[in-house]
């Protein structure tokens, strides 16, 4: 699975939009693939929950709406090694109260380097989904223009 994945890592280099998410159904093991690309890759995995948050945690809450996308930028330039940048853990990008789009927050960073991101979600009738129906951070997608990677259908 390491090798379909770097292969297909090595593929996004020709794209504009270079942004592979990984998807799978909790505990099929997202997270210990991009690990083991970041071994392969020396470098490391970017968790965006833990580095993000510590940053915002400092800032009044008006301000980490108007900062969150900068914040997150110096962190990818800070964690990106060989235009490769690894995510993992990216739930706080859907918090409401930072008023993000984070497909689209996503995309705008791919534009510079290529990123691989676990997605926190699923692909139900051709449609990227993050929560459920109901949910207050549900978020629907479509798939044009996406690279999904889907952990749950690779052998």
């Amino acid at each position: 699975m390491l090798n379909k994945l770097e292969t297909r890592v090595n593929e996004i280099e020709a794209l504009h939009s270079k942004l592979l998410l990984l998807i799978g159904a909790p505990g099929i093991g997202k997270s210990q693939l991009l690990a083991d690309l970041a071994a392969r890759r020396d470098t490391s995995v970017l968790k965006v929950g833990a580095k993000l948050g510590r940053k915002l945690a400092n800032l009044p809450q008006r301000q980490r709406t108007l900062q969150a996308n900068t914040l997150l930028r110096e962190l990818a330039s800070a964690h990106a090694t060989d235009g490769l940048l690894l995510l993992d853990n990216i739930e706080l990008l859907f918090d409401r109260s930072l008023k993000l789009d984070p497909l689209d927050l996503l995309k705008q960073h791919s534009k510079a380097r290529r990123i691989v991101v676990a997605w926190p979600g699923d692909i139900k009738n051709d449609r990227l989904v993050y929560a459920e129906l109901g949910h207050p951070e549900y978020q629907e997608y479509s798939l044009e223009g996406l690279v999904p990677f889907e952990l749950n259908k690779i052998n």
